[in-house]
């Protein structure tokens, strides 16, 4: 959008408004024609009165209106991190609004001083400005005679219409009509009513354009000083005093000297006005035009940490009708409500996450591998960290990638998050079957036969809710082979056991037990969703028990956040609170927490998982404080995607690492080198799991996320041979089943990857 110089188009002069009413006085001054006249030779072409009757100009003040309809300017919107600290800021005018007192008393006075030297004592307008530019104008020359009042209507007046994308109707100079120029006369005096001379003054300080993108004082004191405007010194003041009356004759970038002559007299008006001393103005003279340019950027490719965060902060607001009924009015209220959007964010994990992904790949890896990583508070939903290797830059080369890898594509809306939709979770999926398990009234030390490998294709698997499909014997051309991930495992083992070594032979056991529309009621209780769709987890295929639909990481961190909480799951937020300029606070959504698994199946899987980091898939993760916290490991076929996922009650964190741009042998993470050094596989506890420990280590050493000790289950979960108990004390409810053994037909090979592949993939099942 193309944006009107509204910077001061003549000097000012002054009006006075002693004696009579001014209103009277402009109707006697137009009655008698003087103020077409003046009007004729300062505004418009000569000869182009000569078809307005003067009589009729008194009808035409009449008409005008006589008070401004503001509408505040178009300011920067800041989103802030949960300290305080800016991560990005959007803006289609980079404007700061500030308070006449965080203002540098030099910049006021210098514009004064050169705009409008009896601003504080006309009512407006200025008689004696106009007759000295009519004087100038019958000598050949022109002189204005705009105050700073009439500029400031003026500069209203055009930003309302670009605000609401008229900008083709605002006028400049000698654009202007009389009838444009009487509006401006009667808004003025209307104006100067209503407001005081110093929020005036204040307004016109804030709403002016100082060249080069800068609108207001604030933002053009940053971009030429890298100061603010409170700080400005003399020489900057008044250099920047005087840009005003032409922003591209003097811009400081461009014409420096055009810059310096003009500060030069605004310097020597302020001495002849008393506004400084001898001393300063030649101290302020001598002084060269030094700039320390610090050019503004705005949206999250300019984001000072967290660009994938910022760009899901972002998409909230443009999602949500709470900030505009239309997509165009909520892009307005983002890019000129001068909204102060307070985040989750917490910027020094955000770091230690940034950190870490940038260490385990980078970002122009020749196989576009990825990493991620994405933490939220349980109890609370907030999102605390969100960071990927990938560069946030739309330019097409190479390790540039705008899709947020945390993210599902949509919300549950259908409205776009830019979300990469998830990758294949692999074994993470384990800890939903094994809550089923527990759920349905199974002990975790039942002994189950992780002998079985063969399902046929008429295996009777149990869906109340739809149907569940898949044949596994290695006899059938075509059937998928499940095997373990290693040659150990077959054998009877519990339901515990086979979780925390992450058995696949063990979770197609319990699974033969269950139902699987309660499975997929876990998943969704728990948080997990299909992250190309948002629909429930698609357990109509076998694979499915050892994770191959795709879910998004955030969806994986709220699942374990869901357990850490004892059941209560609550969706992830981003926005604390959002206010515009004029101090509105926005709805922001809320985390919703409910009570969606029992409590005593969230214990049970907490303490399963725990033994996942001291004994089983994940014992190698070098995690600080093991003893509080829970994790799973999951890997894919050929180590295409790897994971760790884990909490504690002050921390969840999903940690991801793999292909993006595809599944298969193609994407392998077998046989390669990173960073130096030479993996054979790379399984989910290793460059995944690396990550996480970093971030939980991180969040340790913050009260605010200080782990509780786990609670036990009850006795009845870690009770071999658990009896069926019916009634109101049955801490899974009534309609549990009776914990048992199963032994469905024998042995084939089961590799807990879930496709079609010749060969088991190394790592399958971690």
């Amino acid at each position: 959008m193309s944006k009107p110089n509204r910077g001061a188009q003549n000097s000012s002069s002054v009006w006075r408004s002693g004696g009579f009413a001014v209103g009277n006085l402009l109707r006697l001054a137009l009655v008698c024609g003087l103020c077409g006249v003046l009007v004729a030779a300062l505004f418009v072409p000569a000869g182009a009165l000569a078809t307005a009757a003067v009589a009729g100009s008194n009808v035409m003040l009449d008409q005008l209106p006589s008070t401004l309809d503001f509408k505040a300017p178009a300011q920067s919107t800041k989103v802030l991190a949960s300290d305080g600290s800016t991560i990005a800021r959007f803006y289609e005018q980079d404007r700061q609004d500030v308070s006449l007192a965080d203002m540098s008393a030099y910049i006021k006075s210098g514009v004064v001083s050169i705009e409008d030297s009896r601003f504080y004592e006309h009512g407006g307008i200025d008689l004696t400005g106009i007759a000295r530019a009519l004087v100038a104008t019958a000598q050949g020359g022109r002189e204005g005679a705009s105050t700073i009042t009439q500029q400031y209507v003026n500069n209203v007046i055009i930003e309302k219409l670009v605000s609401s994308g008229n900008t083709d109707a605002a006028k400049l100079g000698q654009q202007k009509t009389i009838a444009d120029k009487l509006n401006e006369i009667k808004l003025s005096i209307g104006l100067e009513k209503k407001m005081s001379k110093d929020d005036i003054l204040a307004g016109y300080l804030n709403i002016i354009y100082f060249g080069n993108g800068a609108y207001g004082i604030q933002a053009a004191s940053k971009l030429y000083f890298n100061t603010s405007a409170k700080d400005l010194t003399l020489a900057q003041a008044a250099a920047l005093a005087g840009v005003v009356n032409s922003p591209a004759y003097y811009d400081p970038l461009t014409q420096p000297e055009h810059v310096t002559s003009r500060r030069n007299e605004v310097l020597s008006k302020m001495l002849s006005q008393k506004k400084i001393t001898q001393a300063d103005y030649d101290t302020a003279l001598k002084t060269p035009l030094t700039l320390d340019v610090h050019k503004s950027t705005q949206g999250c490719v300019a984001a000072a940490t967290a660009p994938y965060f910022c760009d899901y902060v972002q998409q909230l607001v443009l999602n949500d009708p709470a900030f505009g009924a239309t997509a165009d009015d909520r892009s307005n209220t983002l890019y000129q409500g001068g909204l102060t959007i307070t985040t989750t964010l917490d910027p020094a994990l955000q770091q230690v996450a940034q950190d870490q992904v940038n260490a385990t790949m980078g970002a122009t890896d020749p196989l576009q591998r990825g990493a991620a990583v994405v933490s939220v508070q349980p109890g609370t939903g907030k999102v605390l960290t969100m960071a990927q290797n990938t560069v946030y830059n739309p330019a097409n080369v190479p390790g540039n990638y705008m899709g947020n890898f945390a993210l599902p594509v949509n919300d549950l809306n259908g409205n776009p998050l830019h979300g990469a939709g998830g990758f294949q979770i692999g074994s993470t999926f384990k800890p939903i079957v094994f809550a089923q398990w527990l759920n349905s009234g199974h002990s975790m030390m039942t002994m189950v036969n992780g002998a079985v490998q063969k399902y046929p294709q008429n295996f009777p698997w149990k869906n109340s809710c739809g149907t569940t499909s898949g044949a596994y014997d290695p006899a059938v051309p075509g059937s998928n082979l499940l095997p373990n991930d290693d040659s150990h495992h077959y054998f009877p083992q519990t339901a515990l056991e086979g979780l925390y070594n992450s058995i696949n032979t063990i979770t197609f056991q319990t699974a033969a037990a269950l139902d699987f529309c309660d499975i997929q009621k876990m998943a969704t209780a728990s948080g997990i969703l299909d992250g190309g769709t948002n629909k429930p987890y698609d357990l109509s295929s076998i694979p499915a028990l050892i994770g191959t639909p795709n879910v998004a990481p955030l969806n994986m961190a709220t699942m374990m956040a869901t357990f850490a909480n004892n059941g209560v799951r609550c969706d992830p937020i981003a926005l604390v609170s959002v206010t515009n300029s004029a101090g509105k606070s926005y709805p922001v959504p809320g985390a919703n927490c409910q009570q969606t698994i029992n409590k005593d199946v969230a214990n049970g899987v907490k303490f399963a998982l725990q033994q996942v980091l001291v004994r089983g898939s994940g014992y190698q993760i070098p995690l600080n404080d093991k003893a509080n916290t829970f994790a799973k490991t999951g890997t894919t076929d050929y180590n295409a995607n790897t994971w760790t996922v884990g909490a504690n009650s002050g921390i969840s964190t999903a940690s991801w690492f793999g292909s993006y741009k595809g599944i298969g042998k193609a994407w392998a993470n077998q046989n390669i080198v990173i960073n130096g050094r030479y993996w054979p596989v790379v399984d989910g506890a290793n460059l995944a799991g690396t990550q996480w420990s970093a971030i939980m280590n991180a969040a340790a050493t913050n009260p605010a996320y200080q782990a509780a000790s786990l609670e036990r289950p009850p006795a009845i979960m870690l009770s071999a041979t658990p009896p069926l108990v019916v009634g109101s004390n049955d801490p899974l409810g009534s309609d549990r089943a009776p914990a048992k053994t199963v032994v469905p037909p024998a042995a084939s090979n089961d590799n807990g990857n879930g496709t079609s592949t010749s060969t088991p993939s190394a790592g399958n099942g971690n």
